[in-house]
């Protein structure tokens, strides 16, 4: 494939009808896409507390018209677009966004949108609820152009992409049926943006360290092994190990806990780490470094204490190849709206695809957000319509280029 090539395809494409009526239906229906994202943004949606908002999804997925609905073992929202006449077990593109957000159950969740701007505020309203009403967008845009896919468009509003999640959602998707083998690209919404690419993921270890011993009383047990000291010290010595800028590498301890009262030496101590690189290579030998200064630490204190190292998340690093059809189409399509191509990297639901050799990227949804993660998290969907034509091309070109090479493969190697 050839940049130019590319290049002519997505002025064909955006010339037919069917997608001018698409576009058309973005630009009239902005106040739907709003009141579609302030609802769902309503729907509380903590880690592995998501089936309220998945269901809400399988009504809009009804009312739009798709075909296939249902959720999945995991707990995704699924739907398809299929094509006039459906073959079993033709690849097909997957579209998602995620359906969690980082906020525990209890959180008040209800966005409010301010009198004299467009913009809305609320826990989750740009992560992920612009990518999730970009994916709505989607449904009905194709929808009401009546365009007919010539591979099957699944729609995945799915579980668990932030913290402890570690992409459970995505990873069920691929490696289970109905869509195991068959999803040849993908293409994740997350958040606001109109000119970003995600093409890099993002790798991680998330790690669950605890120590333990037998605990007593502050004055009657004094000089017993005290876990909560020893794993400080531990921590305090994770400063040592080298992170290079080359792979970019970085090491966080993001939680302590443990003892139960001022008067108790504790019985356990527990920290949370994250560590992260854009290269495997240098994360697992990080992750190396990190075990055997904590086991070191430990031989070094008490024989009553004992440590324990728990995986609690592991996100693999990998990167779309530089010649992948689908990072040409995104640079053509970008191209033709008069679009910078931002390749970044980030960790997000790509990041399973990726790892698994199979062409993937996450698109901003478009307007602009602030304050992600946070209770004050802000978006403003101002030139949203210009970054859902972006995906609406990528999603259209990408679907007639899974079918071209599904047709120039041999029969018996379907």
């Amino acid at each position: 494939m050839t940049a130019s090539a590319a290049q002519r395809r997505i002025a064909r494409l955006a010339s037919l009808a069917g997608v001018h009526r698409a576009f058309h239906w973005l630009h009239l229906h902005q106040p739907q896409l709003r009141s579609w994202q302030m609802e769902l943004s309503g729907i509380a949606a903590p880690p592995f507390q998501e089936e309220a908002r998945a269901h809400w999804f399988l009504q809009r997925f009804a009312e739009l018209g798709l075909s296939n609905i249902h959720l999945d073992a995991e707990g995704n929202a699924l739907a398809e677009l299929q094509p006039e006449t459906p073959v079993a077990g033709q690849p097909c593109l997957l579209l998602s966004a995620h359906l969690d957000t980082v906020f525990p159950a209890g959180t008040a969740c209800q966005p409010s949108q301010a009198e004299d701007s467009a913009r809305l505020t609320g826990p989750g309203i740009c992560d992920n609820a612009a990518g999730l009403t970009g994916l709505l967008a989607m449904a009905a845009a194709l929808r009401y152009a009546r365009i007919v896919p010539p591979v099957p468009l699944v729609f995945a509003a799915n579980v668990g992409e932030e913290g402890e999640g570690d992409l459970r959602g995505m990873r069920h998707l691929f490696a289970h049926e109905p869509y195991r083998n068959r999803i040849a690209a993908a293409i994740a919404l997350e958040g606001a943006g109109t000119e970003t690419v995600v093409t890099r993921a993002l790798g991680s270890r998330r790690l669950r360290v605890t120590i333990t011993g037998p605990g007593g009383h502050s004055w009657t047990d004094a000089g017993a092994p005290n876990p909560i000291l020893v794993l400080c010290q531990a921590l305090s010595q994770l400063s040592s190990i080298p992170l290079p800028a080359t792979p970019r590498t970085t090491l966080n301890v993001g939680h302590i806990s443990g003892g139960t009262s001022v008067n108790s030496i504790p019985a356990s101590a527990t920290a949370l780490l994250d560590l992260r690189s854009t290269d495997p290579e240098q994360l697992l030998a990080t992750e190396t470094r990190l075990r055997a200064l904590l086991a070191s630490n430990l031989a070094a204190s008490s024989p009553l204490l004992q440590l324990k190292i728990e995986t609690i998340g592991n996100r693999p690093a990998a990167a779309l190849p530089e010649t992948s059809s689908l990072l040409f189409t995104v640079r053509a399509v970008d191209r033709h709206l008069n679009l910078h191509t931002e390749q970044r990297i980030g960790s997000t639901d790509a990041n399973i695809p990726l790892a698994l050799g199979i062409p993937a990227v996450a698109l901003g949804a478009g307007g602009r957000g602030g304050g992600i993660h946070t209770l004050q998290e802000w978006y403003d969907p101002t030139g949203r319509e210009l970054a859902l034509r972006r995906i609406l091309l990528t999603v259209l070109d990408m679907l007639h280029q899974i079918k071209d090479a599904s047709d120039q493969e041999p029969s018996d190697a379907r």
